[in-house]
This record gives C-alpha cells, sequence and structure tokens, in this order.
C-alpha cells in the first residue's frame, strides 16, 4: 500500500485550481488532467465501476464484500485548489520531529510560520509537519482528503479479511468556487449517506454549515479629463469605496466567530468608468441570513437612488444552505462518525463549518453528507500546513466508519 503522505505529495505537486470567472465545466481544464489520473490509479488499485464523466466528476466502487445487506457508504472530496492563493509550482517541504517554534518557509523572503500568528502549532511538537515553501498554498484542501480516501480503500482491497459493505467514492471539481455539487449524480451515486473529508484539524465532525450567497456589485461612473472634470466626472471607485463603509466594520472574517456570520468583500476592480465588488454572505440562523441579503438589497436601492438605477447593479445569488435540516434527520450518520473517532482514539469536535461543502449542497439533493476532517490547517495560503499523524489518523477513522457500517442493522 503505498503511503498516504507520498500519495499526498504527488497530489499537490498537480496544480488544480479552478477559476471563478470561468463559464466551462471543469472551469480549469487542469482540472481534467488530474481527474484522469486519479482514475488511472484507481483503477490500478483495484476498484470497479471507475469513471470520469463528461464535467470532469470521478466515481468508483469497492464492491461489498459481506453475504447481508449493508447501507452504501460514500466518501467524497474535491479535486481543486482554490484561487485565493496560487497552486501552481507547489513545493512542499517536511520538517521532521517539528520542535514546537518557528518554521522557516522562505528564508530569502523571510516568509516564517510561527506559534506567535498560529498558536495550535505546539501541540504537534514531534511531529512531522508537511508544510510549503512560502510561495504558493499547500493543498491539502482538499487533496489531504483525496489521498486519504483513495490510502482506506486500498487498504481494504488489500486486506480482504475485513467484512465491509459497498463503498462509493465521489471526487469532484470546482468546489472552491462554489460549484462542486453542480453536476454531481447522486442516483447515479447510489449511496444512502456518505462524508465530505474535507474538513480541518484531527478530531473536526461537522453537521452544519453557513446560509450562503454571492453578490456581485457593479457601480457606473463618467470619465473627464481630471482638469475639466468639475461637475462632470463621476468616478466609480469613489462610490464603490463609500458603498463599502456602508457594511457593520465587526461583521467581517476578520471579526466573527462560531456562530456568527459576516459580509465578506471579496474582490475589488475598478476605474473611474466601472467598478466591481464581489461579496460573499454568510449566516448559520435562516432568518439572519436573509436579513443579511434584505440589507445588501436596501443599500443598493439607496445608492440607485442617489446616483440613478442605471449606475448600480446588483447580481445576488444563493449559493447553499444549512445542511442541518438535512442531516438531524439521520443524526445516526453523525453519532457513527463520532463513535469511529472515539475508536480510533481521537478527540471529536463536532463544530460548526464557517463555510461550505460539497456536502451541504448534497444533503438538500438528497444524500445527507456530515463533514469529517482530512487534518490540515490554514487553508487557502501559503501557510497552509499539514501534520503526517493528522492524516494517518484520518484514514483510521474512514475504515472505521466502513466497519461500523457493516454492523447497522
Amino acid at each position: 500500500m503505498e503511503n498516504v503522505v507520498d500519495r499526498f505529495l504527488r497530489y499537490v505537486k498537480m496544480d488544480t485550481e479552478s477559476d471563478p470567472n470561468s463559464n466551462t465545466v471543469p472551469t480549469t481544464s487542469k482540472q481534467l488532467d488530474f481527474a484522469k489520473l486519479l482514475v488511472d490509479e484507481l483503477n490500478r488499485i483495484g476498484l470497479s465501476d471507475v469513471e470520469m464523466d463528461n464535467n470532469g466528476y470521478v466515481m468508483a466502487t469497492l464492491p461489498s464484500n459481506s453475504s447481508k445487506e449493508l447501507p452504501v457508504v460514500g466518501f467524497i472530496a474535491h479535486m481543486d485548489t482554490s484561487p485565493d492563493f496560487s497552486g501552481a509550482n507547489v513545493n512542499p517541504q517536511l520538517i521532521e520531529n517539528y520542535d514546537g517554534g518557528d518554521v522557516v518557509l522562505n528564508k530569502e523572503q523571510n516568509i516564517v510560520l510561527s506559534p506567535k500568528n498560529f498558536p495550535e502549532l505546539p501541540q504537534y511538537k514531534g511531529d512531522t509537519l508537511i508544510v510549503t515553501d512560502g510561495t504558493t498554498l499547500l493543498g491539502a484542501d482538499d487533496k489531504a482528503g483525496l489521498s486519504e480516501i483513495v490510502t482506506a480503500v486500498e487498504y481494504l482491497i488489500n486486506h480482504p479479511e475485513i467484512e465491509h459493505g459497498k463503498v462509493r467514492i465521489g471526487f469532484t471539481p470546482d468546489e472552491e468556487v462554489g460549484r462542486g455539487a453542480n453536476h454531481f449524480d447522486v442516483e447515479k451515486f447510489g449511496a444512502d449517506f456518505a462524508y465530505t473529508i474535507d474538513g480541518g484539524e484531527f478530531g473536526e465532525l461537522q453537521f452544519e454549515n453557513f446560509n450562503a450567497a454571492g453578490a456581485k456589485l457593479t457601480f457606473r461612473g463618467v470619465s473627464v479629463h481630471p482638469g475639466h472634470a468639475k461637475d462632470k466626472m463621476v468616478n466609480s471607485m469613489l462610490t464603490a469605496a463609500q458603498f463599502a463603509n456602508e457594511f457593520p466594520a465587526n461583521e467581517t472574517p476578520a471579526t466573527t466567530e462560531d456562530y456568527e456570520g459576516f459580509f465578506h468583500l471579496l474582490h475589488m476592480d475598478g476605474s473611474i468608468e466601472k467598478t466591481t465588488l464581489q461579496y460573499i454572505i454568510r449566516d448559520f440562523d435562516k432568518e439572519k441570513f436573509e436579513a443579511r441579503k434584505a440589507f445588501m438589497t436596501e443599500t443598493v436601492e439607496k445608492y440607485q437612488a442617489k446616483h440613478g438605477a442605471e449606475m448600480v447593479e446588483l447580481e445576488l445569488t444563493d449559493q447553499y444552505f444549512n445542511m442541518r435540516e438535512k442531516v438531524e434527520p439521520v443524526y445516526h450518520i453523525v453519532e457513527m462518525a463520532e463513535q469511529a473517532m472515539k475508536e480510533c482514539d481521537v478527540p471529536s469536535k463536532i463544530i460548526p463549518i464557517r463555510g461550505g461543502t460539497d456536502g451541504a449542497r448534497l444533503s438538500f439533493m438528497g444524500l445527507p453528507c456530515p463533514n469529517i476532517f482530512g487534518g490540515g490547517h490554514n487553508f487557502h495560503g501559503k501557510f497552509e500546513y499539514i501534520p503526517i499523524s493528522s492524516m494517518h489518523k484520518s484514514v483510521n477513522v474512514i475504515l472505521k466508519i466502513v466497519e461500523l457500517t457493516s454492523k447497522l442493522k
């Protein structure tokens, strides 16, 4: 069995960054290249029904080896990495026997991973950390999940003495741009329930997430030579800046935690003639979520009344909803994951996802799908890292869930 770490190191070196500005499926062709590699690998290790559809979704089956009729459990991860930070030319570094102090990621650029900024680091003293070289993200979100799922099913293939029912695995593109479940065929996948392996540090177990919406605002202006601009020029960038200041300063990602929602200015691009702002809106509570969307709409209407309806445009789109509504009726699948962690000596941490996973949308598509840790920290940036022990623990939890599923009546 290939070591999960070797598999992970191989996967992260493939650039699979998705593109929110692309209308293709998947949004980047390099995800298809990676999907083809995974298909070859899944065939090589001996899975059945291995296929990649026209949209780049990969599915495969580990057939049941039990004489009993058992539920079909699925495990899902995504292939793309976030466009928030470069995923090209990833050069992972291994920090063996981590001493609990600063880790110099890039000496030339003075980039240091430090417990001063990331106080959870010392808990991994003595472990081996996989880190970046300070110029890219690492890709543990979610190539850790991919590696752990493939390693677990390969282990089951090589250990037929372990009784299990049918196991389905699915790998999706474009999760990072909110489209991972767009073309996921739940009926073809055929699982009774599933788990995304897309969480953070070891022990995380999640069955509730933000309600989410995206907003694109376009502000239009009038460009005139600055020497003759009095009472004529309309600078769209200034209008957009004033608009951005309408939002509560204490309701951003940098000022909220736990169940607190936020408005997040994700991107801005502007000139005198035209400026665009892209926001995401998040809240766990459905009523508060709707109130946030209403605040966005009302603020736009105020600016339209002041500057003209044609000068300010809003595109507001729901993205996903809190999966708790769909998972609670089958809460035993959360309890089973919690039991699996307990039996693997992993303290479970049932916490809300301050974000979303494919599982959020899939739960509303008829496939209840809690989220389990992959083991990484500081996703979407140069300070991303993952302890090797966490990857091993994730593999063990997947195997234990398969074992516990075989005991369901």
